[in-house]
């Protein structure tokens, strides 16, 4: 891909206790497909995978013993249009959902919920809205009403 010297975005390193439950999480939960993985005196300690729809990239990478794999201030969001209908399905599995879906101030509508590890991550379907500065203009507006 010919970028013309402007940055693009490869993907997002997620750091796990365990990449096998990461990988039942994101790839047969979540539906990612493994693009590559690594493993080390017989233990998984890497894996990428590719987002189910588009092009986005993940890799799940083996925390050392004592490195704390906390992530606040960071949250991972994922775009699904039958929101509802893929959160019952995760429902369905025995996932807990910390936020079922709603419709936010800004116009889209979110569900949150949390990796094995703790990191938040937020599934969602903004549509048409997703690129509109004007959504936020109008979140902002709400705000001071």
């Amino acid at each position: 891909m010919d970028t013309e010297g402007k940055l693009t975005f490869n993907h997002a390193m997620i750091y796990v206790k365990d990449v096998d439950r990461g990988l039942r999480f994101y790839r047969d939960l979540l539906g990612f497909k493994l693009i590559e993985d690594f493993r080390y005196e017989g233990t998984q300690v890497y894996a990428r995978l590719r987002a189910p729809g588009g092009d986005g990239t993940i890799a799940l990478h083996q925390a050392g013993p004592a490195v704390s794999v906390s992530s606040e201030g960071l949250r991972l969001y994922f775009e699904v249009r039958d929101l509802d209908n893929f959160c019952r399905k995760l429902q369905k599995r025995g996932f807990c959902i910390t936020q079922l879906p709603r419709m936010m101030p800004w116009g889209w509508r979110h569900a949150y919920l949390n990796d094995p590890d703790g990191h938040e991550i937020s599934l969602y379907w903004a549509g048409e809205n997703r690129m509109k500065k004007t959504v936020m203009e109008a979140a902002r507006k709400a705000a001071r009403t």
